[in-house]
């Protein structure tokens, strides 16, 4: 068995699409239509075959009440690995990426926090050991 997609909820798919490629550098994998349904989804460049990262809609109240819950109580919505998270954050904050914490030392790696513009708070993290 193994992990093939998560999904994260936004407010707005084409604003996460462009922030997500843009800023956060993944590549589009999926963007289907039928009606006012869309399955969108990305990939990291680095593993085309990996897991992909569904843009949700956060049309469904549920869905809508767990991401205002979790950004209100600063929890992030997905977290993502880097080799090197000071060069991640350099070139991230270079494309216009609001950090909400730059990288801090924590037990056993760093993190950053920032916003992705579409109501989540995204973690990077770098593995120290």
């Amino acid at each position: 068995m193994k992990i093939k997609l998560t999904r994260v909820y936004v407010d707005d798919q084409e604003k996460a699409l462009q922030f997500y490629t843009g800023v956060l550098g993944f590549v589009k994998k999926a963007d289907f239509s039928q009606g006012p349904f869309r399955w969108l989804t990305v990939i990291s460049p680095d593993d085309p075959d990996g897991a992909e990262l569904q843009l949700a809609p956060n049309d469904n109240p549920a869905a809508k009440a767990f991401q205002q819950a979790m950004f209100q109580q600063n929890q992030p919505a997905a977290m993502f690995y880097s080799g090197d998270l000071q060069a991640e954050y350099e070139r991230i904050h270079a494309r216009g990426a609001e950090f909400t914490m730059p990288p801090t030392d924590v037990t056993a790696s760093k993190i950053a926090m920032l916003n992705d513009t579409c109501g989540n708070l995204i973690q990077v993290t770098q593995l120290m050991w």
